[in-house]
Order: C-alpha cells, then structure tokens, then sequence
C-alpha cells in the first residue's frame, strides 16, 4: 500500500497528532483509558506517575498487540518495570508503536512519592521519532501527576503530559500536551469505578469511564465507554500469585475491533 494510505490510518487511530499519545497495559484499555486516579499498578508510570506509589513489591509488566485491527503497521508494545525504595517508588519503561517507514519509540524514568495521604509522581520521557526518507529526532518531556483521597473509598488524579509543552524537530504540536483528570471510587473491595476526562491540545475532551469487578477470588471483568474519540472496551483479569493476566478488546469507529494483552509478574521486594 502506498505510504501515505498508513501515515493516515495512524492518525486515525491516534486521534491526534502525527506524533501520537499511547496510554499501553490491556487492564487499563479494558476500562477505557479511565484510570486517571488508579492506584498500584505498574502501568501507572505511563498514565499518571503517582499511581505508582500503592505498589509495596516489585513488578514487570508488559503488554504487547502485534496487529490491531489486522494492520502490524499499527503495532505496539510496552514493558515497565518498579522497584519499591525506602522512600518512593521507581519505575522504568518503554514503549513502541509504528512499522519500519515510522517508528515512535519512549523511554521514561519515573519516579513516585506519599506524602501523608496525597501521592506525587513524575516521569520523564524520551521521546524518539523515525520516519524512513526523513530521518529521525528526539525530544524530553516531564509528565507529573498527583493522587488525593478524599474520602476512604474515594481518590481524584491529575497528571499533565508534556507539562512543558516540549515538541520533536523544528515542528511544533508533535507532542502534545494532555491534561488529564478523574476519580476511582471503590465502594466494595471487589468493585472499582472510574471517570475520567482528558484533554489534549489540539483535540477535543474525551470523557471515559470504567467498572473493574472481583466475580471471584482469582478472576475479575472489566468493561468500559469513552468518548473521542467513541469506543466501547471491555476485558477480564487472572491474578493468582505472582502472575497477572490481562486481555482486552475495543472497538474503533472506523476499523471495527481489536484485542489486546499483557502479563504483569510481582516480586516480593525484600526477596
């Protein structure tokens, strides 16, 4: 096909600009990118730093989708992994998305920290961008992020990607600024809701929400709706031991449907 026809399929999937925001881990697809205020999960570092601050052992987490939609143009793979210090938490990521005519690649060190009850988080991101024929550049951004609880069941996130409004080559907007916000509110220990709304420059508000419920011990499903674009998800999650499994689907209003999965590994950290 010719290359312009997959520069445009993946502005259509990204919404966005060329130089697409990607928000990876298959649980939070399940819940529709709504975990703008989700505590304790690996792929927090990628989302909103501060939600790295509820993991007590060290983790590995990776999440791959070889083909969505039956395109390996549009293929994306994360990894992150955490380690629990004597005061915060690390983190260290990476992700990929694009095929050899463009590639967009970031590497983030991330970094998280209680203080009494609010949670502070930052990560900053090296970003890379390959297009065949036009070269290649860099740039960093710094993401912070925040979690406050306001009552016991309930916490509110910020975090503001690309805070400094940094761009990739001489173009500006490549990047872009995302401001995102929400609640998670847990009024069972088997049930977790989830609002969120996002703004990134350039796009319009996207409103989401998702419900993650504990059926059983070992087992929970996850369904979730946004906005901006429109999109229904839904997916179920293993965690027995040491190992979580997560898998996902979601529809796009274009290309129809797409699934998803990753693996998170936990460690006890005084192992």
């Amino acid at each position: 096909m010719p290359y312009f026809f997959y520069i445009v399929i993946i502005i259509l999937v990204s919404a966005g600009p060329v130089f697409p925001q990607m928000n990876p881990g298959a649980r939070q697809i399940a819940l529709s990118n709504s975990d703008a205020a989700l505590r304790g999960d690996v792929f927090s570092a990628f989302n909103n730093p501060a939600g790295l601050s509820g993991l007590r052992d060290r983790e590995l987490g990776v999440f791959y989708s070889p083909s969505p939609f039956g395109l390996k143009e549009l293929s994306n793979a994360a990894a992150a992994y955490t380690e629990p210090l004597p005061l915060g938490t690390l983190s260290l990521g990476a992700s990929t998305f694009g095929f050899s005519l463009y590639r967009k690649n970031n590497f983030l060190l991330a970094y998280a920290l209680e203080i009494l009850d609010f949670s502070l988080g930052l990560s900053l991101n090296l970003h890379n961008l390959t297009i065949k024929n036009y070269g290649s550049a860099n740039s960093l951004t710094l993401n912070p992020g925040i979690l406050i609880p306001i009552l016991r069941e309930l916490s509110w996130g910020l975090s503001v990607q690309n805070i400094l409004n940094a761009s990739i080559g001489k173009e500006s907007g490549q990047i872009p600024r995302v401001v995102f916000t929400g609640f998670s509110y847990q009024p069972h220990r088997t049930v977790i809701l989830n609002a969120a709304i996002e703004k990134s420059s350039g796009s319009p508000v996207s409103f989401r929400t998702g419900i993650e419920y504990a059926i059983i011990k070992y087992f929970s499903l996850r369904i979730g709706l946004s906005t901006e674009p429109d999109r229904f998800s839904a997916g179920a999650g293993i965690n027995y031991s040491f190992l979580k499994f997560d898998y996902a689907v979601f529809t796009h209003q274009d290309l129809g449907l797409t699934h998803q999965i990753g693996t998170v590994l936990s460690f006890n950290a005084n192992d």
